[in-house]
């Protein structure tokens, strides 16, 4: 999954369908989830772009977009949010893919 910061964020999300991970290092759902990510975007090849953010490291992109809990995925079409799986949901693939699904 690429990596993104804070200055290339923008950029990332601004054209097309984007998924967002908004994760942590330490972050312990973060890490039981990750394993999962590849086989997740491979299902969605061609449907979204995927890259991870990590909060710590782009406080200010965490903070705009009011991420309060991770694992946070955010759905982004032409650089506008269109839904969010909340960390209170994101802690299974079965939700992760639940959730793309609808977003697909």
């Amino acid at each position: 999954m690429n990596k993104l910061t804070q200055q290339d964020f923008q950029n990332f999300i601004e054209s097309g369908k984007k998924v967002v991970e908004f994760s942590a290092s330490w972050c312990i759902d973060c890490k039981r989830i990750a394993p999962d990510l590849p086989e997740i975007e491979g299902q969605f090849q061609g449907k979204f772009d995927f890259a991870e953010l990590d909060v710590d490291d782009a406080r200010e992109v965490a903070e705009k977009y009011n991420v309060k809990g991770i694992p946070t995925f955010i759905v982004f079409q032409d650089g506008k949010e269109v839904d969010r799986l909340p960390s209170r949901d994101a802690k299974t693939k079965e939700q992760v893919v639940d959730f793309l699904e609808q977003q697909a």
